[in-house]
């Protein structure tokens, strides 16, 4: 059974930086597509980052984040990592881990992806 589980949230100052993790079980992972998504409340979940592997691995980043968001991975843990630097208020929100088994394309869609965590709180206070 494919699980994922985050953890690394918490509370943090307008400025401030978080590192999330995504522990993976039930499959390599070091192939799959691996991506974040955020959901604040009362809004649609949002791509904040991916990662394919096309013989390298290759990130796709939104806009927003870009600069200050870095993803990586440890196949040897089979987990996946989001480095979050200068964090702004407005990205509060529940973050998750989700994993691509269907396709390597990079996709922001979350519909395309098929194993979530259950999502840990990112609080950035002003």
């Amino acid at each position: 059974q494919v699980q994922v589980v985050e953890s690394g949230g918490g509370m943090v100052q307008a400025g401030g930086s978080l590192r999330l993790s995504c522990a993976g079980s039930g499959r390599t992972f070091s192939t799959d597509l691996m991506g974040w998504f955020r959901q604040a409340h009362g809004k649609e979940r949002e791509f904040v980052a991916a990662q394919q592997w096309n013989g390298h691995y290759t990130v796709y980043y939104a806009d927003s984040v870009k600069g200050r968001f870095t993803v990586s991975r440890d196949n040897a843990k089979k987990t996946f990592y989001l480095q979050m630097n200068s964090l702004k208020p407005e990205e509060t929100a529940i973050y998750y881990c989700a994993v691509r088994t269907s396709g390597r394309a990079i996709s922001t869609t979350w519909s395309d992806y098929e194993y979530w965590g259950q999502g840990t709180q990112v609080t950035v206070s002003s």
